[in-house]
């Protein structure tokens, strides 16, 4: 018997996502909110490591995931010199195990669209365009008012509703979260026929340049520069600067630069970072994915981050008897330091390049590939 008869997970990204099917498949009464009206319209393209791979399988939408998004195994790093010559080819280390691919590109709001159908098929009910606006909460549940009016009891709240939670806010917690001081842009286009593999340009007018593929036609592009306000850009202005950020860029980027034209395929953020201290829950309301750690793209880290908080939480929820303050606490404790060693390598590889250091950045990939390896 499971420990919660009812949960309400906030947030319908990744873990949120994960932890609703997880708990609905093991009998939990589970709502969700997420308070955009379409989570399916969001995002660009995604890479999943096999460490993220490992835990959508679990959920039962690995199959599906596979069909629409693009699997690897390999890493090309290239110069930006006019030849685009390639440095190396690098086999990636199959996290997941070597029963999955190292990696897969996939494009974001497919990704979306099968973990809420799965979430569906599992029973989990969903409001979209609703968050929680308030609650309190005793030693057997919590009561929570929602943005529409309506209200109800749960056994447990899952706040998984990202970098700016407003459940981490309702609770009153102080997190600081820091921009690293690189800014991105990911463009989704075209893929051209000869990008099998990620590839990545050190050097040039960007710290890195490179592109994923995200299925047999698509992939995303990235551009990491110096984090700049682009608030105020309009579309053209956009289109242009992406195109003029990747001019000393060669080989595939030649196509790929043709076929960025329509600002609504570019978006434009900053790398931020941030780790809640321990513990991660307050009496019956409990953090997990961005909500509770964030950190820059380097290592392709968080969405695996927030698969195995989701997966290690329903895995404890599920098997106990009852839900209390040690059960919350172990949750903590399972998670806390392998999270921060990757938060901490990711941000340690975006100073490096930064500062224009070379830094032992093979041993620090391995020791992240040897930790990530490992059963969460």
């Amino acid at each position: 018997m499971a420990a919660v008869g009812s949960v309400l997970v906030v947030g319908a990204g990744l873990a949120g996502a994960a932890a609703g099917i997880l708990c609905a498949e093991a009998g939990v009464r589970v709502d969700l909110v997420e308070v955009r009206p379409d989570v399916t319209a969001l995002g660009s393209g995604i890479t999943l490591q096999g460490n993220a791979l490992r835990v959508l399988r679990d959920l039962g939408v690995l199959p599906e995931c596979l069909a629409h998004g693009w699997p690897s195994d390999g890493l090309v790093l290239r110069a930006p010199d006019a030849a685009a010559s390639v440095l190396a080819e690098l086999a990636e280390h199959r996290s997941g195990g070597l029963d999955l691919p190292a990696a897969m590109g996939m494009y974001r709001p497919d990704l979306a669209r099968i973990l809420m159908d799965r979430a569906a098929q599992a029973g989990v009910v969903s409001r979209f365009a609703t968050t929680v606006t308030a609650f309190t909460q005793d030693d057997t549940g919590v009561d929570v008012v929602f943005s529409d009016g309506s209200v109800g009891r749960y056994d447990l709240v899952i706040g998984a509703d990202g970098l700016r939670s407003t459940v981490r806010g309702l609770l009153g917690v102080p997190l600081e979260t820091r921009p690293v001081g690189m800014g991105v842009w990911r463009v989704f286009v075209p893929r051209p026929r000869e990008v099998v593999n990620s590839e990545a340009y050190y050097g040039g007018p960007c710290y890195i340049a490179g592109y994923t593929p995200t299925s047999a036609s698509s992939l995303y592009a990235f551009l990491a520069e110096d984090a700049q306000d682009r608030t105020t850009l309009t579309g053209a202005e956009k289109v242009h600067i992406v195109r003029q950020l990747t001019a000393d860029y060669h080989g595939p980027w030649d196509e790929i630069r043709e076929s960025i034209t329509d600002p609504e395929t570019i978006n434009y953020t900053w790398f931020e970072e941030h780790l809640l201290d321990p513990p991660w829950h307050r009496g019956r309301v409990v953090l997990i994915g961005d909500a509770a750690h964030t950190c820059p793209p380097t290592l392709a880290q968080g969405a695996a981050m927030a698969l195995e908080d989701a997966a290690v939480l329903a895995d404890l929820l599920t098997t106990a008897d009852r839900v209390d303050d040690q059960l919350l606490a172990r949750f903590t404790d399972r998670r806390y330091e392998r999270v921060r060693t990757v938060v901490e390598a990711s941000v340690q590889l975006a100073r490096w390049q930064l500062a224009h250091e070379r830094g032992d950045v093979e041993a620090l990939m391995g020791r992240i590939a040897a930790l990530t390896s490992q059963p969460a």
